[in-house]
């Protein structure tokens, strides 16, 4: 059974910086993306950025590019979210996702491209 499970949330001052961790268990298939959604309160689930597990091809949303950076760590089946130049606009609950993906296919910001979710954390960025 696939789990996600996230960490690294918390309150951080504008223009601070914030490293998110998706631990991932259960995986069985070979080609999937790995990805971040983002829900604010009152707003639908959005899309921040996904990596292709097998590739390393990724994918921002406009609203976060060049201030985030996603990345794999492939011994421990993690994925890492680092962001930067954290604005309030970032508060959110941020999740993790997994999804199948074809092999050198660009990551769907699409949720309904992911099967299995985290739970979530808290990101609050404080003006």
């Amino acid at each position: 059974q696939v789990q996600l499970v996230e960490s690294g949330g918390g309150l951080v001052q504008a223009g601070g910086s914030l490293r998110l961790t998706c631990a991932a268990s259960g995986l069985t298939s070979s080609y999937y993306a790995l990805a971040w959604f983002r829900q604010a309160p009152g707003k639908e689930r959005e899309f921040v950025t996904g990596i292709n597990w097998t590739t390393d091809n990724t994918k921002y949303a406009d609203s976060v590019k060049g201030r985030s950076t996603i990345s794999r760590d492939n011994a421990k089946n993690t994925v890492l979210l680092q962001m930067s130049s954290l604005k309030p606009e970032d508060t959110a609950i941020y999740y993790c996702a997994v999804g199948r993906l074809p092999p050198a296919a660009i990551p769907s910001d699409s949720s309904h491209s992911y099967d299995y979710w985290g739970q979530g954390t808290q990101v609050t960025v404080s003006s």
